[in-house]
């Protein structure tokens, strides 16, 4: 081991942009983000004799927070509202589908996947649709999308009762992020 990765006192300044960053794409909040780099690296440090050295410090580190994040949003999806209670359903689905089921948009004029990929405005976008979703929605996109949960890890965490509930729900989080970026990205393009 190195003195960069064994070294607990320099993790801030090796490892605090990277974890901030991590938190910040998935509890899109900046105190909030902040908070979960402290309890990281303090359940890092209280921890570190346990630390076997099969991963790099930064690896185990966002490891630890991946739990963290878990664990907050464990805490927090009974304060939010639930996966059911929807506001225009039947607008988005109006919206984005015609009267035969077929969607409205002509998905060639949406460009090169692959180009937007790497184009750092669109994320930028996306990370601004992302943010204008309501709490719960964000927070399922993410961890079923972001973070890979599995649909049954996601009902345990978010206290979904059913999967079928959860697959409507990421389903129409899938449609009002998909109608945010065509209307703030793809049509200004």
């Amino acid at each position: 081991m190195t003195s960069l990765t064994s070294d607990p006192s320099k993790w801030l300044d090796d490892y605090g942009d990277a974890l901030y960053r991590y938190a910040m794409l998935r509890v899109r909040s900046e105190p909030l983000a902040e908070d979960m780099v402290q309890e990281t690296l303090l359940a890092a440090w209280q921890s570190f004799t346990q630390f076997g050295g099969q991963s790099s410090v930064k690896t185990w580190l966002i490891g630890i927070m991946k739990h963290k994040i878990i664990d907050h949003f464990r805490k927090y999806s009974h304060e939010t509202d639930s996966l059911d209670d929807f506001e225009d359903n039947d607008a988005l689905l109006a919206h984005s589908f015609d009267a035969d089921g077929h969607w409205k948009i002509n998905l060639i004029n949406w460009g090169t996947p692959d180009k937007a990929m790497n184009d750092e405005q669109f994320w930028q976008m996306f990370y601004h649709c992302l943010a204008r979703l309501p709490q719960n929605m964000a927070d399922l996109f993410i961890l079923r999308t972001v973070e890979d949960l599995s649909s049954e890890e996601c009902c345990k965490v978010l206290a979904i009762a059913t999967t079928n509930q959860l697959c409507v729900a990421l389903s129409r989080t899938r449609l009002k992020l998909r109608q945010c970026l065509e209307v703030q990205w793809f049509e200004q393009g």
